[in-house]
């Protein structure tokens, strides 16, 4: 089957490359504010947002006035209006269809990350990259694994470091159906996930860690003096830890993930409103950094790579209130309560473990509540689905491999 795949490398620029390619990203910037102002004049005129061919041909009579756009290739402020031309393309959409999607906004010159994507003559070398305008430059790990022919590279700046994504499309075989168990996944705070078989997905929680570190340099970083030398200094040492907390948590998902699609033939997840729940002001902050939705982007691909099957869960499907032994749904549960306690069969099970089974369940037919929101008659209890478990609460298992964030357990 083909795939699109990106390959991301760290990049290790001369001096001189390094003010090409902030003088790329400076000018890819540029190119998508002023076609961002270009189209809200036009919308306060009342007329319509030009697609992005009409305002490249506009780009293209606004560069002579502006000579240091000849620095770098034409790409970057070609592909910077087709950026605001798709994010237009969202807003609308959204507005239609009833999703909150923001107006696009003005990039400003110091934010978090400046990026710019290049098409064309892109080549790539054992140990170096060859992009247009800029040259060879040399990579800090071999690319001996790439394959496939590129579609587009996209520059990208964190902290001091550069980064080259390379867009590529891949022949990759067709995946054997893995032979495993289907398991039900229970997101969490605490720990990442609790799975049905009770295994427990823990995390190294980099920003539990450093948070106190982070906020004494966000101190010293508000007492330095705006434009001077130090404040400089201090800004890029909140985006060196900012980096760090970043990476730490993207290889626990990938890690996870990895895992979950290669053993499992069929993995159940709930369809959180996370947009939603992370205006708790209590939770924000550990939903945020958990990165839930990072998790179910990862299984989308993965499980089509490896082989196995990914199942969303519906979003009001009560897996928290239900039984997962004789299907009684309790009217509330509270957030405090840790351990599930059936009224009906007497079960006392940890919370967590009773969604994951529950969400398993949704896959054999053994939910009471999924059957007959589907039309079908009878329970799980009738047909004989649903297995009773246990009424001492069970020890959920740890996997020392796997990784979540957080400060409080869902």
């Amino acid at each position: 089957m083909t795939v699109n795949q990106a390959f991301r490398y760290e990049l290790e620029p001369t001096v001189r490359q390094r003010r090409l390619l902030a003088k790329a990203a400076g000018t890819a910037r540029y190119a998508f504010n002023w076609g961002l102002a270009l189209c809200k004049r036009l919308l306060n005129a009342g007329k319509p947002v030009p697609p992005a061919v009409e305002l490249h041909r506009l780009w293209n009579a606004e560069k002579p006035r502006r000579s240091w756009v000849f620095d770098v290739s034409k790409c970057c402020g070609q592909e910077a209006l087709r950026d605001l031309d798709r994010a237009f393309g969202n807003f609308w959409r959204g507005r239609k269809e009833g999703h909150r999607v923001g107006f696009p906004r003005f990039r400003r010159k110091h934010g978090r990350r400046d990026s710019f994507r290049l098409t064309g003559s892109i080549k790539v070398h054992p140990r170096s990259v060859t992009l247009p305008r800029i040259g060879c430059v040399r990579t800090k790990e071999t690319t001996e694994k790439f394959r496939g022919r590129i579609l587009s590279a996209t520059v990208s700046r964190e902290a001091d470091r550069w980064y080259v994504s390379l867009a590529v499309e891949v022949e990759r075989d067709d995946p054997q159906p893995v032979e495993g168990p289907v398991v039900g996944v229970d997101l969490g705070l605490t720990s990442l996930a609790v799975l049905s078989d009770g295994t427990l997905l823990e995390s190294p929680k980099p920003l539990a860690k450093v948070q106190r570190r982070l906020r004494h340099r966000q101190r010293l970083h508000n007492r330095k003096q705006r434009g001077s030398r130090n404040r400089r200094k201090s800004a890029a040492g909140l985006a060196r830890l900012h980096r760090r907390i970043r990476c730490q948590r993207t290889d626990s998902l990938h890690q996870t993930t990895t895992a979950l699609a290669k053993t499992k033939s069929v993995i159940v997840v709930e369809d959180l409103a996370v947009h939603g729940m992370i205006r708790n002001r209590h939770l924000s902050r550990s939903i945020a950094d958990s990165g839930w939705s990072e998790f179910r982007r990862m299984l989308e691909y993965k499980t089509q790579w490896y082989g196995s099957q990914l199942v969303i869960a519906p979003r009001f499907y009560p897996s928290t209130k239900t039984c997962s032994a004789c299907g009684h749904v309790k009217t509330e549960m509270p957030l405090g309560d840790r351990v599930f306690r059936c009224e009906a069969c007497g079960l006392e099970i940890d919370r967590d473990l009773n969604a994951a089974r529950n969400l398993a369940s949704l896959v054999a037919g053994s939910s009471p509540e999924t059957q007959n929101a589907c039309g079908a008659e009878g329970s799980g209890q009738e047909k004989g689905l649903v297995k009773p478990a246990a009424v001492k609460q069970e020890p959920l298992s740890r996997q020392p491999t796997a990784a979540a964030v957080g400060n409080k357990r869902r």
